[in-house]
């Protein structure tokens, strides 16, 4: 492993600047403001691949709704993924769901503290086990993350690639180095913040930073060219015709909306009904062939429904799939209840699965009753906000 490490003393001066700068320069976070092992754990899992500011106000939310282990491990998986509602990723929050089971079943409700037992919570890796044991429990345990990747490759001129389980191990053996006695909290956190703040990905702070002076890449000029990362590929594009059915009669001033398989991507989440397209690799599909295909595979699922007119487009990106959506207004046909009976989920391109899947009617004011992937929750939001249409 190539580095510039030349020094304890180089070591020391990064501990000890960094701690005296965290400490006048941390942000006033939620879930800093008690040592609750709970809050920390909740906040980590929240805070993978999302901002700060994001995720301030769903903690909030999260744990006014769920305060404890017990809370959160006994609710149904519906309510969790409602409060999580937004924030995406929802493996994150049926993961913490069934840990916090795991808690309660076999910790008595009690984060336990010990490095086993930590990694044994479904949906906890390393980075995720060593942030809560350090901040939480003050235990002296790497927490190495993409920010604390970035801040080591460049104080210490790190040139290798940091998607290596090689350098991320080696970076986790200097953290444990790097640690004070009895300063773990503090220091992982610190670290993240300079991460956060000061050393960020592009044009770093470098005349505010703490460690400035010993800086290995600053003093090479690599500061901007590390860390050296590989890229990832690129989510593949898929198209896909969206039904917003509009119900008449009984139904008339509700959509129809479906429950997604109970496995895979956006499991038991809520959306409204659509399919992969032919155009899966060529692009956006005509309006009118794509009206065509829609009604034949509503007409699949038993649903009596005649598309109308194109709504909107929208378009969402997951870590390996980008969605292209087309939305179009559609109106239930003269077919009493088809739309209310269980129908098959045709299994096609994509994959999913052919099982059966539940129906709803809803309004407006049952969305707060139904966990919807964000794309269709906003898609739902602007159809009743201009109800006109």
């Amino acid at each position: 492993m190539s580095s510039s490490i030349s020094s304890m003393e180089q070591k020391r001066h990064f501990s000890i600047n960094l701690l005296e700068w965290y400490e006048k320069h941390k942000r006033d976070l939620p879930w800093r403001r008690h040592r609750n092992p709970y809050y920390i754990w909740v906040s980590e899992i929240m805070l993978q691949q999302t901002r700060v500011d994001t995720v301030i106000p769903f903690f909030n939310r999260f744990i006014e709704r769920f305060p404890t282990v017990e809370d959160l491990a006994d609710a149904p998986e519906q309510d969790v993924l409602k409060c999580w509602e937004g924030l995406g990723y929802y493996s994150r929050a049926r993961n913490l769901q069934a840990a916090a089971k795991q808690v309660k079943e076999l910790h008595g409700g009690m984060v336990p503290d010990d490095k086993a037992s930590v990694f044994a919570l479904k949906g906890v890796g390393p980075y995720t086990a060593g942030a809560i044991l350090s901040i939480a429990f003050n235990k002296p345990e790497p927490a190495v993350d993409g920010n604390v990747m970035r801040v080591l490759s460049r104080y210490f001129l790190i040139e290798e690639d940091i998607m290596k389980g090689s350098t991320r191990a080696f970076m986790e053996s200097l953290v444990v180095e790097l640690i004070p006695d009895g300063r773990a909290s503090d220091f992982n956190q610190a670290l993240m913040e300079l991460g956060a703040l000061v050393c960020t990905p592009k044009s770093p702070h470098c005349l505010t930073c703490p460690v400035m002076e010993h800086c290995s890449a600053r003093q090479e000029g690599k500061e901007e060219q590390l860390p050296i990362k590989t890229k990832a590929k690129p989510p593949r594009p898929e198209y896909r015709v969206v039904a917003l059915v509009e119900g008449r009669g009984d139904h008339s001033g509700r959509v129809l909306i479906r429950q997604r398989p109970q496995e895979g991507l956006l499991a038991r989440m809520w959306e409204l009904p659509h399919l992969q397209t032919p155009a899966a690799r060529s692009g956006r599909l005509p309006d009118e062939p794509a009206m065509d295909i829609l009604a034949g595979a509503l007409l699949e699922e038993g649903i009596a429904a005649r598309p109308i007119a194109h709504l909107t487009d929208a378009e969402h990106t997951f870590s390996h799939i980008h969605w292209n959506l087309q939305v179009y207004r559609c109106r239930e046909e003269d077919l009493p209840q088809a739309a209310e009976l269980k129908a098959m989920y045709a299994a096609g391109d994509s994959g999913e699965p052919s099982v059966q899947t539940e129906y709803r009617w809803i309004d407006e004011r049952d969305m707060q009753h139904y966990a919807f992937p964000n794309v269709f929750l906003k898609i739902l939001q602007n159809y009743f906000k201009h109800s006109s249409y």
